[in-house]
C-alpha cells in the first residue's frame, strides 16, 4: 500500500524537521538527507494521486505502487531503528556512533529516494478519455443509507404466510442464499412490521456469523430478549435467565447469519415450544444448515435474485435517488447491471463506484469494458465487482478500508474509534487547512457514499456513531490487506498459532484467542521486528492472563511499535513500554505512569492503573500529545514543574481525567481542547474554579461533568460562557433548575443531557430564556421534579425529547405541541399523566400537519409505587409483579408486545381499557391471588 507508507515516512521525517529535542542529532548533513528525502516523498505522493485509474492500468499500477511500497518500507525501518538506538543510548559515545550510523543511513535512503523518483516520473500511463476516473467534483449519487427494499413483494408475502400459519407450535422459518441476496434485509423488514410485532410479546435479533461463540450467543440473547447484559454471569446463569423469560411467552426471535448445526443446537434449547404461536426466522448462506433447522412443514426458503427489473429500479434509487437515468446512459447501464446477475450487493456496490467517478458516458463505458473480462458464477462476479470498487478507491482510502476487516464480523463499529485507529496508523494526510479528525470524518462518509461501509446508529447531533461492513466486503479487505501488507490477521484462516512471518508484518490485528498468540512466539534479537502496530480485539472484557510470563518479553522485542492497544489484556505494561520509544498511540492498563516519561512521540495517551497515581512531569513537554483520557491518575501540577517559562499543552485536543486540586491550572494550560470530560468534578471543591475556567476553552465543542453523589450547593455562573461548544452533558451535579437560563445562553449548544444534573420541584423557563440551537433534550432521574413550564419559543429548534425515571413530574409543557420541529418524543418509567401529555403532543402536531413519533415505556416498578403489589415473604416485589401481569395477559384484559397506531408506539404493556381500568384490573387479580 505505497500511499500509505508514504504518508506514514512523511510523518517521521516531518517531525525530525521540526523537532528542538537534544535527543535527535543535530547535524546540517542529516537535515539536508531530511529533506530531500521528505520532498521526493511528497513528488512520489503526488504522482500516486494524480494517476489515472483508468481500467488499462490497474495491473501496471499495482506493479508500480508495490515497487515503492517496499522500497520506502525498507527506508522506514531504517529510519526507525536508527532513532531507536539514538534514543535508547546508555552514554555520549553510543549517541555519537549512533548518529554517525544514522547519517549514513540517511545518505542511502535519499538516494534511493532520487532514483525512484526518476524512475516514476518518466512512466506514461497508457492515457485513454478524459481524467474523469479520478474523483468527480461533483456527483448524483445518494449517500443515504437507509435500507433499501426494492424487489421483495413475493419473498416477503411469503414469510409472512409462513408467520401467520394456523398452527401453535414453534416454528422456525429458515431463509437461505448467498451473501449480499438481501436474506438480512428481508428478516429485518418483517421483524421490524408493527401488525407482526403487535402479535408477539417478547422481540429478540441475534447476530451468530462464523465465527461462533458461545458465550458471545448467550450475552446477546440475554441482552436483547432480558435487558441483562452482566459479563460476570455464568453461561448456565444466562441461560436460566433467558429460558425464565420467554416461559409462557409468545415470542419471535431472528436469528442472522448462522452458520453450523451445532450452533443452532447450542440455541435451540433456549426456545421451548409451549405451543403459543411463538415463531423464529433464521438466515444462513448454507443449505444444510436451513434443513436441519426449519421445522418438517416449513421448508426452507431460498432468497430470490432481483429480476432485471428490480435490478434496474434498485440501481437507479441508489444512484438518481428519484431523479431518472439520463437517456443517453440508460443502455450501458442496464448492460452493466446485466453483470450483477440480481445480487443486490452488487448492485448497491456498483452504483456506488460509478456515483463517485462522476456520470458520464466515457466513465460507464470504460466500467462497461472492465466487467466484460470476467465470467462465472455470481459469487464470482459479485467479488469481481466489489475488486473493482477497491481498485478504483482513490489511494488515500485503500488502507483506511482495509483496516476495517480486522474488527469482528457483524460487529457494529464505534465511529470515532475507527477514525483515531486510521489517524494513530498515520493514514491520514496531513494538510494546513483541515484538523486529522476532520479529513477522517470526510473518508468516513466518503467510504458510505461509495456504500463500501453502511451507516447503522446515529448520534443525536445526526453524526453517525457506528457503521457496519458487509461480510464479503470484510473478506476482500482480509485478503487485500493481507495481500499489500497493510494489516494481517492471524486468526483470519482459524491459524491458532503464532507464525514466525508475523514479524515482518506491519500491522497486526488480533481478534481473540490472546493466549494464543504468543504461546509459541520464538525469541528474538531486538530490531528484527518490523511490526508497528499491535491491535488486540477483545469482546469488551479485559483479559486477566498473568500466567504468561512470556508476554512481556515478547512484546518488548517490537522495538518499532507505534501503536499498542491492549486495553483487553488487562496486563500491567509499565516496564515493557519505556523500550518503545516510537509509540504514538498506547491504550492499555499502566500501573506506573512514569515509565511514559520518555515517550516523546506520544500522541494518544488511553490508560487506566487500579491505584490513584500521577502521570509524569514530563507530560507537559509533550508537545505531539493530541489526546489524553486518564482513569485512576491525575495530571501533574504544571506551575510545580515549570522552571522559566509557563508549560502549555497547545496541540491537546482531547481531556478526559479524574478531578483534582489544581484542575483549573490544568484547563489554563490546554487552551485548544475541543471535547472535555471531567470525573468526580467536586471531589476537591475546585467546582466554581473549573467552571469559571471554561471561557478560556475558546474551541470547546463537547463537555461531559459528572460530579460525585453528595448535598453540596453548586451553581453555574452568570458569566459561564463556552462561545462553540455544542454538546453538553451533567451528571449528579446537583444544579437549581434556575441555571437553565444559564444554559440557554450559550449560543451554539445542540445537545443537552442531564442526569440527576438538577435538583428542585419545579422548572420554569421565562421568555427571555431561549435555547436557540438545542435539537436533542434528555432529562433523566430528576427525582423530585414536579412542575415544568415552558413556551414554544423556549426550544424553537428542538427536534428530540427524551425524559427518563421522572415520576413526580406532572406533565410535559402543552407548548411542546406548537414546535414545529420536533420529530420525537420518548418517555420512559414517568408517571401516567407525562404519557397522557405526550399524546396530546401528538394530537397537537398532527392537527398541524406535522409528522411526530412519540414512545413510551411503563414500568412494573409504578405498581408497586402505587402499593398495587402486595408483599410476600418468600418473593420480592418485582417478582410478584412479574407474576401480576403474566396473570392480566392470561384473562385477556391485557396484551403485550409493541403498538403502534398513529405513529404512538408502546414498548410495553397497553390495555384496550382506559388507565383506571387496569388499576380495577389488577385489584381483582391481586384479591383473588
Amino acid at each position: 500500500m505505497a500511499y500509505a507508507c508514504i504518508s506514514s515516512l512523511m510523518q517521521t521525517l516531518q517531525q525530525l524537521l521540526q523537532s528542538k529535542s537534544s535527543l535527535i542529532c543535530e547535524s546540517p548533513i542529516q537535515q539536508k538527507h531530511v529533506e530531500s528525502s521528505y520532498q521526493s516523498l511528497c513528488a512520489l505522493q503526488i504522482f500516486l494521486e494524480d494517476t489515472t485509474n483508468e481500467a488499462n492500468d490497474i495491473e501496471n499500477l499495482k506493479i508500480l505502487e508495490k515497487r515503492i511500497k517496499d522500497i520506502v518500507y525498507k527506508a522506514e525501518d531504517r529510519v526507525d531503528s536508527c532513532l531507536t538506538n539514538i534514543l535508547l543510548a546508555d552514554n555520549e559515545d553510543d549517541r555519537e556512533k549512533a548518529c554517525k550510523f544514522f547519517n549514513e543511513e540517511l545518505q542511502q535512503v535519499k538516494t534511493e529516494f532520487d532514483s525512484l523518483r526518476k524512475e516514476v516520473m518518466v512512466i506514461e500511463f497508457n492515457k485513454r478519455g478524459s481524467k474523469s476516473m479520478e474523483l468527480a467534483a461533483t456527483t448524483s449519487f445518494s449517500s443515504i443509507q437507509e435500507t433499501t427494499y426494492v424487489g421483495m413483494k413475493k419473498d416477503y408475502k411469503a414469510i409472512l404466510n409462513c408467520l401467520n400459519a394456523q398452527t401453535k407450535e414453534l416454528i422456525v422459518i429458515s431463509l437461505v442464499g448467498m451473501g449480499g441476496i438481501g436474506k438480512t434485509t428481508l428478516a429485518r423488514k418483517v421483524f421490524d412490521n408493527s401488525t407482526i410485532r403487535d402479535r408477539f410479546e417478547k422481540h429478540a435479533w441475534v447476530t451468530i456469523s462464523e465465527q461462533y461463540n458461545k458465550r458471545q450467543m448467550l450475552l446477546e440473547v440475554a441482552s436483547s430478549i432480558t435487558g441483562v447484559n452482566n459479563q460476570e454471569m455464568s453461561n448456565d446463569e444466562l441461560m436460566v435467565i433467558v429460558y425464565r423469560s420467554l416461559k409462557g411467552r409468545r415470542f419471535l426471535i431472528v436469528i442472522d447469519d448462522l452458520w453450523s448445526t451445532d450452533a443452532w443446537d447450542q440455541m435451540r434449547r433456549l426456545f421451548q415450544n409451549d405451543n403459543n404461536n411463538s415463531r423464529i426466522i433464521l438466515t444462513t448462506r448454507l443449505k444444510r444448515v436451513a434443513d436441519y433447522a426449519s421445522s418438517p412443514d416449513f421448508p426452507p426458503y431460498d432468497v430470490s435474485f432481483l429480476s432485471f427489473k428490480d435490478s434496474w429500479k434498485l440501481f437507479t434509487k441508489k444512484l438518481f435517488n428519484k431523479d431518472r437515468c439520463p437517456p443517453q446512459l440508460r443502455k450501458i447501464g442496464k448492460h452493466i447491471i446485466e453483470q450483477c446477475q440480481g445480487l443486490p450487493l452488487s448492485i448497491i456496490v456498483i452504483a456506488g463506484l460509478l456515483g463517485k467517478i462522476g456520470v458520464t458516458y466515457d466513465n460507464w463505458k470504460k466500467t462497461e469494458e472492465n466487467l466484460k473480462s470476467f465470467h462465472g458464477s455470481v459469487l464470482e462476479q459479485c467479488q469481481a465487482i466489489l475488486s473493482l470498487s477497491y481498485n478504483y478507491l482513490p489511494p488515500y482510502l485503500k488502507a483506511c478500508f482495509l483496516y476495517i476487516g480486522g474488527f469482528p464480523e457483524d460487529m457494529e463499529i464505534r465511529v470515532s474509534k475507527m477514525m483515531s485507529s486510521w489517524i494513530a496508523e498515520q493514514f491520514i494526510k496531513a494538510t494546513s487547512e483541515k484538523r486529522l479528525e476532520v479529513v477522517a470524518e470526510e473518508y468516513v462518509q466518503e467510504l458510505m457514499d461509495r456504500s463500501l461501509i453502511l451507516g447503522k446508529t446515529r448520534k443525536p447531533n445526526g453524526r453517525f456513531k457506528t457503521c457496519k461492513i458487509h461480510d464479503l466486503l470484510r473478506q476482500l479487505c482480509i485478503r487485500e490487506a493481507q495481500s499489500e501488507n497493510v494489516v494481517h490477521f492471524p486468526y483470519s484462516d482459524h491459524v491458532l498459532t503464532y507464525s514466525n512471518d508475523i514479524n515482518d508484518r506491519r500491522r497486526v490485528m488480533i481478534p481473540f484467542l490472546i493466549e494464543d498468540y504468543f504461546a509459541d512466539h520464538p525469541s528474538q534479537t531486538s530490531g528484527k521486528i518490523t511490526t508497528r502496530s499491535l491491535i488486540f480485539m477483545g469482546a469488551g472484557k479485559s483479559y486477566l492472563v498473568p500466567e504468561m510470563n512470556h508476554w512481556p518479553d515478547s512484546i518488548s522485542d517490537f522495538k518499532l511499535l507505534k501503536v499498542l492497544d491492549a486495553r483487553e489484556i488487562g496486563y500491567d505494561f509499565s516496564h515493557i513500554i519505556p523500550q518503545l520509544v516510537h509509540l504514538r498511540y498506547i491504550d492499555a492498563r499502566i500501573g506506573d505512569p512514569s515509565s511514559l516519561a520518555k515517550l516523546f512521540n506520544l500522541q494518544t495517551i488511553i490508560v487506566y492503573s487500579r491505584r490513584n497515581v500521577q502521570l509524569p512531569a514530563e507530560i507537559w513537554t509533550m508537545s505531539e500529545i493530541k489526546h489524553v483520557d486518564i482513569e485512576q491518575m491525575y495530571m501533574p501540577n504544571p506551575v510545580s514543574i515549570e522552571e522559566q517559562q509557563p508549560l502549555f499543552l497547545n496541540n491537546l485536543q482531547t481531556l478526559a481525567l479524574d478531578s483534582s486540586p489544581f484542575l483549573a491550572e490544568i484547563l489554563k494550560r490546554t487552551p485548544n481542547v475541543d471535547k472535555l470530560k471531567i470525573r468526580a468534578a467536586n471531589t476537591h471543591n475546585e467546582w466554581s474554579d473549573f467552571v469559571d475556567c471554561l471561557i478560556n476553552l475558546q474551541r470547546l465543542e463537547k463537555l461531559s461533568i459528572t460530579a460525585t453523589e453528595d448535598n453540596s450547593p453548586r451553581i453555574l455562573s452568570s458569566v459561564f460562557c463556552a462561545p462553540n461548544l455544542k454538546h453538553l452533558r451533567l451528571a449528579e451535579t446537583s444544579l437549581p433548575w434556575e441555571d437553565m437560563a444559564v444554559l440557554a445562553n450559550l449560543p451554539n449548544l445542540e445537545v443537552l443531557k442531564a442526569d440527576r444534573a438538577f435538583t428542585g420541584t419545579e422548572w420554569t423557563l421565562n421568555e427571555d430564556s431561549v435555547f436557540k440551537k438545542l435539537k436533542y433534550l434528555r432529562i433523566k432521574r430528576a427525582d423530585d421534579l414536579e412542575m415544568w413550564e415552558a413556551a414554544s419559543d423556549s426550544f424553537p429548534m428542538l427536534e428530540q425529547l427524551v425524559l427518563q425515571h421522572l415520576e413526580d413530574l406532572e406533565d410535559i409543557p402543552q407548548s411542546f405541541g406548537e414546535i414545529m420541529t420536533l420529530k420525537l418524543v420518548q418517555v420512559k418509567y414517568c408517571s401516567p399523566t407525562v404519557d397522557n401529555s405526550a399524546r396530546n403532543i401528538l394530537e397537537d402536531q398532527q392537527s398541524w400537519g406535522n409528522y411526530m413519533e412519540i414512545s413510551v415505556s411503563k414500568s412494573i416498578s409504578l405498581w408497586i409505587a402505587e402499593l398495587f403489589v402486595n408483599a410476600r415473604s418468600n418473593k420480592c416485589l418485582e417478582v410478584i409483579a412479574e407474576e401480576y401481569l403474566q396473570d392480566l395477559i392470561d384473562t385477556s384484559l391485557i396484551f403485550a408486545g409493541t403498538v403502534k397506531r398513529a405513529n404512538l408506539h408502546f414498548s410495553c404493556l397497553r390495555c384496550w381499557m382506559c388507565l383506571p381500568a387496569i388499576a380495577i384490573a389488577i385489584v381483582i387479580v391481586i384479591v383473588i391471588v
